[in-house]
């Protein structure tokens, strides 16, 4: 039996997302985006003109990197750079994605912030 790495885990649940936010009429978001001048920290998903990134959490119940001891520090200053940056920052485990809850939340937040 062939194992399945996160990586191939968390492109599926970035498809799925990206997919999802489609079908709810969501801005088209930039992938991977370089929100940091010197850091090479990218976001998952971002829309730039209104300051807002998604981040897609792998691992929650399998105590991968993003929670345990460094990589959830390493995270919180990526993410705290990132409010200081003037971002908003969504973050959705994979559980979140596959129920819909991930997309939903973001059409929520473009019905609450229109743009200026």
């Amino acid at each position: 039996p062939s194992e399945i790495s996160l990586g191939a885990i968390m492109s599926h649940l970035e498809e799925s997302y990206f997919m999802q936010l489609a079908r709810l009429e969501v801005p088209r978001p930039e992938r991977e985006f370089k929100f940091h001048p010197t850091r090479k920290w990218r976001a998952d998903f971002a829309w730039p003109e209104r300051f807002l990134l998604v981040e897609i959490e792998g691992g929650v119940y399998s105590r991968g990197r993003h929670t345990r001891g460094k990589g959830f520090e390493t995270d919180m200053t990526k993410y705290n750079a990132a409010t200081m940056a003037g971002f908003k920052v969504l973050r959705f485990s994979g559980n979140m994605v596959s129920s819909g809850e991930a997309a939903k939340k973001t059409k929520e937040f473009f019905e609450a912030w229109p743009p200026l």
